[in-house]
């Protein structure tokens, strides 16, 4: 199989000046942005930095949702979350063995290489590596097999109906400019070419990357699709201080924040200049526990054991927290409270396992005592405090609630690019998290949140704190495989009782979407809170 000869790839520079605050490091950005940009130029901001430009070395919407700009899949999702075609143009399954995607000719990488099967067949075994934190998403996938330069099958250990949902975010990469660089593996915690290089497929490519500080995107040329958007360029940059995000939109530094601080709404809806965006997120803000630690790690005086293995503990931390609380308070009204681990708005919600256990702080007490922790205990409490809407607040709410059931928190607050790498070691006892489902699905959080950890069938890859149920496992690739909706929300519906019932997660609320952005700027905002450029336009 031969591929067409590639112009050579335009190099950026990448740097990032050492020793800067965060503050510091907001106002450098800031000032690199023009104060007046013509009119198709485009400036935003959100308080996490993409982690990597790597499609499989990081499954974070922050990731996912950059890059989506950058790459592109076999399908993707419309305005309305709908799957459609992308780089494949249609598809059909093969009976019960799996799907065949036809690809879309003609398609070009951003240095010019032609797009073919070849290029699919090697993102998938990338994807799948023991380096990518994405092989969940191929977990039913026996063997990929060429047909021929556009035609590729997936074939399944059973029926998957929903495979081609659940791959809207597999971005597809050059084989040859990926072996030429060296990287054929993802690289999660280290660095590749690709983690801060890019070539793919999609509406723009990235001109200039400096990690921290600030990341530019033009349109390609060259794309296979028609723009509909007006934008000659535009740049992001990580903000995570809310005041300063703010202080920049008014003042047209930038030309769209996300998300709009809760406590600023009013200011950014009342501006005639602005205008605010606002909807619900699929993303559902939970608290987990190390259930697989034989002890506390940041206790003073819990030794040789692990006092959240036991589910009357985990039942009186949920009991001891005033979810409503946060959604009036901290979160200002602009939420829902949340009662599984994923939203009413998901397929295979399940309304058995809708209703919340009461907030009741003197069950919560009553519990320890029958837990033998009368007096309660002290623990660690992990939280990123630039990653979901009020997070490090949340997790300080949280903690002061715990606290009058006698659960004494010591909260550790950090920059999500330091917070993932402290979960996956298992640096916690409790931490908190957000999942939105990428197949809006509720199978989705199953495989990835509840799943027995088993890098071998590519599941539990974001369970950090090992929980293991065999009968929800037994379920997993049944629900996966089953065509009848009734027979499969039945065993959605005993997947969602069992997680309630262990109190696997602490669910605590639906975030919302908020955005702000200069009135002259139309915008698609979805579900999935990803900001895709093809979609904005400058009037």
């Amino acid at each position: 199989m031969t591929k067409t000869p590639r112009r050579p790839l335009r190099r950026a520079v990448f740097g990032m000046a050492a020793g800067l605050s965060l503050a510091a490091t907001c106002l450098t950005a800031l000032s690199l942005v023009p104060q007046t940009a013509s009119a198709e130029e485009l400036t935003w901001a959100s308080p996490t930095d993409p982690q990597t430009m790597d499609p499989h070395a990081l499954s974070s919407a922050a990731v996912l949702g950059f890059l989506n700009n950058v790459y592109e899949g076999l399908v993707r999702r419309d305005q309305n979350m709908a799957i459609e075609p992308a780089l494949a143009t249609r598809w059909e399954p093969l009976g019960p063995d799996g799907w065949r995607f036809h690809l879309r000719e003609g398609v070009r990488f951003h240095d010019g290489a032609e797009l073919t099967a070849e290029d699919v067949l090697f993102s998938y075994e990338r994807a799948i590596s023991e380096q990518s934190d994405v092989q969940s998403w191929f977990s039913s996938i026996e063997a990929v097999n060429i047909v021929d330069d556009y035609t590729i099958d997936f074939l399944t250990n059973a029926p998957n109906p929903i495979f081609p949902d659940s791959i809207a975010n597999f971005m597809i990469m050059d084989k040859d400019w990926a072996e030429k660089h060296d990287a054929t593996r993802p690289a999660r915690d280290t660095q590749t070419f690709a983690t801060l290089m890019t070539n793919g497929t999609g509406p723009f490519k990235v001109t200039s990357r400096e990690p921290g500080v600030q990341t530019v995107l033009e349109p390609f040329d060259g794309w296979w699709d028609a723009a509909t958007h007006n934008l000659t360029k535009a740049t992001f940059i990580p903000v995570s201080n809310p005041a300063t995000s703010v202080a920049a939109l008014m003042s047209g530094q930038v030309d769209m924040i996300n998300p709009v601080p809760v406590q600023d709404i009013s200011r950014v809806a009342g501006n005639p200049e602005l205008s605010l965006h606002q909807g619900i997120e699929a993303r559902v803000i939970m608290l987990g526990f190390g259930h697989d630690h034989d002890t506390l790690r940041f206790s003073a005086e819990t030794e040789g054991k692990n006092p959240f293995q036991d589910v009357r503990v985990r039942k009186a931390v949920q009991k001891a927290i005033d979810a409503d609380a946060i959604v009036d308070k901290i979160m200002r009204g602009n939420a829902e409270v949340a009662s599984q681990l994923v939203s009413p708005q998901m397929k295979g919600y399940s309304e058995k396992a809708s209703e919340r256990d009461a907030f009741d702080p003197e069950a919560a007490k009553a519990l320890l005592a029958e837990a033998g922790y009368p007096e309660g205990f002290s623990f660690g409490l992990a939280c990123p405090n630039d990653r979901y809407i009020n997070d490090e607040a949340i997790c300080k709410a949280v903690a002061a609630m715990l606290a009058k059931a006698g659960l004494r928190a010591e909260l550790t607050a950090m920059p999500v690019r330091s917070y993932w790498p402290e979960m996956r070691e298992g640096n916690f006892d409790m931490y908190l998290l957000g999942w939105s489902p990428g197949t809006f699905d509720a199978e989705h959080p199953l495989r990835f949140l509840v799943a027995t950890p088993d890098a071998d069938k590519k599941l539990g890859s974001w369970n950090f704190g090992g929980y293991s149920d065999e009968k929800i496992d037994e379920l997993l690739p049944k629900i996966q495989s089953e065509i009848d909706p009734a027979a499969r929300q039945a065993m959605l519906d005993e997947t969602a009782a069992k997680v309630k019932q262990d109190v696997v997660y602490v669910p605590l609320h639906i975030q919302p979407l908020l955005w702000g952005a200069r009135s002259n700027i139309s915008l698609t905002q979805r579900a999935d809170n990803f900001v895709i450029l093809r979609w904005i336009n400058v009037n």
